[in-house]
């Protein structure tokens, strides 16, 4: 099956969030299965420094009444076909921000089904966040392309109709009022990254405007979990953390935390309860719950705690002020840094992520990898990844709670610092962790049966 993944973020070399982190691992596992998968992203103006691209275009198109250029390489570690789209709008060193954010991903879109009709035509287009939302209303004009919408996160739903109509071409047969909301009812089928979220969008706590349009379109709406890769999250052989280990060893471990609380300019104390976060500083990841408990939690215990990330400057400098007044027991960092965050998730004994909505999640999965004990909110993919420390019948992966309140929070936090003095029963905790399977191999399953779906037949009659 021709299968095109249209995304503005893939990592390992254009990454904001964890929609990166799909786009970059699910084609390889699919094209492992037979599939000839292919994937489209923008020519952003960093690439060249982190991917060997070719001099010379493979074709040339015009959208929106602008001309574009597309170049081929390869996607790094595999042989997925990469298709770059090079216009001067993606030349600054950004994905995200500026002025005219909408206009140009939705001329990407435009450009990505321009490519699609006139150069490499696939089966299933295969769509990503409202940055490609157009393209399922394009192609409903063309019966021998389908397409798949996935929602990483539906707070963010694009330009609203007037404003798409003063852009691109807006087909007579149009309806919904904003990009994401077009999407969804043209798309051949949709998805969601965990099948929590996929529930928890059709109500009006977490539709974000849209449940009813969710609920109406429930029959094609699929929640599949992500996976992590899990050859390249591997403690085992991790060439970026201090001190590789695996589950029978975990006494090693012990070596990272110490590189970490020296590099990170913490007091060094292998016994002391380390707390991690690992996030971008937006409001959606819980920040101001943080900020109403991490004095507290601080002051009553011995615990320190490391911040890795970057977001809003409120956020920003609220964390940097707590850090202040606990010099040599917090460190916040406020950078992107992919090498130090995994020295985080390798030295540090607990992850947090008190999360208000969290569609899937890909941290708290790599924290359990290397045994990073994560603290989280019962929500979204949280809820189908992590489940609850039972000590007496030692059962869970981690520590959780439900309301979105400081004094849950608090509490959680508190109890987990209790439970990291029980070792034995901690270790134990850990290695239920490290041992959950992540793959992407189960997801990529799910993802081929929807795709056979479209067509109305099983995997099993094709390979037939």
């Amino acid at each position: 099956m021709r299968i095109l993944f249209v995304s503005a973020e893939v990592a390992p070399f254009a990454k904001v969030g964890g929609m990166a982190d799909v786009v970059g691992a699910l084609p390889a596992v699919l094209r492992r299965m037979g599939h000839d998968v292919r994937i489209f992203m923008p020519y952003y103006g960093f690439l060249p420094d982190k991917i060997t691209i070719p001099k010379t275009p493979i074709w040339s198109g015009s959208a929106m009444f602008e001309d574009f250029t597309v170049f081929e390489t390869t996607l790094p570690k595999s042989d997925v076909p990469l298709y770059l789209l090079k216009h001067s709008t993606f030349a600054p060193r950004h994905i995200y921000g500026g002025d005219n954010e909408d206009w140009r991903f939705t001329f990407f879109a435009n450009g990505a089904a321009e490519f699609c009709w006139n150069y490499w035509k696939p089966e299933i287009v295969h769509c990503h966040d409202w940055h490609t939302g157009m393209i399922p209303v394009w192609m409903h004009q063309s019966p021998d392309i389908s397409s798949v919408f996935t929602i990483h996160n539906l707070g963010y739903q694009g330009p609203w109709r007037g404003r798409l109509e003063q852009m691109t071409w807006c087909p007579w047969y149009m309806q919904g009022h904003n990009t994401m909301a077009a999407a969804v009812q043209y798309a051949d089928h949709v998805n969601t990254v965990s099948p929590t979220y996929a529930e928890q969008i059709q109500t009006p706590a977490y539709g974000e405007t849209l449940e009813g349009l969710m609920s109406f379109i429930s029959g094609k709406l699929v929640g599949i979990l992500n996976g992590i890769d899990v050859q390249s999250f591997n403690p085992q052989t991790d060439t970026l953390i201090p001190q590789n280990f695996a589950v029978d060893s975990l006494e090693k471990r012990v070596a990272n935390k110490i590189a970490l609380q020296e590099e990170l300019g913490l007091e060094v104390n292998s016994k002391v309860f380390l707390v991690s976060m690992i996030a971008r500083l937006v409001e959606q990841k819980g920040l101001d719950l943080v900020i109403q408990v991490l004095d507290r939690f601080m002051a009553y215990t011995d615990a320190q705690f490391v911040l890795l990330g970057t977001g809003d400057r409120y956020y920003e400098t609220q964390m940097w002020q707590i850090a202040s007044r606990f010099k040599g027991r917090m460190s916040t960092q406020l950078l992107y840094n992919p090498g130090l965050s995994r020295r985080v998730y390798a030295g540090a004994d607990a992850f947090l992520m008190p999360s208000r909505y969290e569609p899937c999640g890909i941290s708290q999965m790599i924290a359990m990898r290397y045994g990073c004990v994560p603290i989280v909110r019962r929500t979204g993919g949280l809820v189908d990844t992590v489940m609850h420390h039972v000590p007496n019948e030692q059962l869970g992966t981690g520590y959780c709670f439900d309301r979105y309140e400081p004094l849950d929070l608090y509490t959680c936090m508190i109890r987990a610092w209790e439970g990291y003095h029980y070792q034995t029963a901690w270790q134990k905790l850990q290695q239920r962790g490290m041992q959950a399977d992540f793959s992407w191999d189960k997801s990529a399953q799910e993802y081929n049966n929807m795709y056979y779906k479209i067509f109305g037949v099983s995997p099993a009659a094709e390979s037939a």
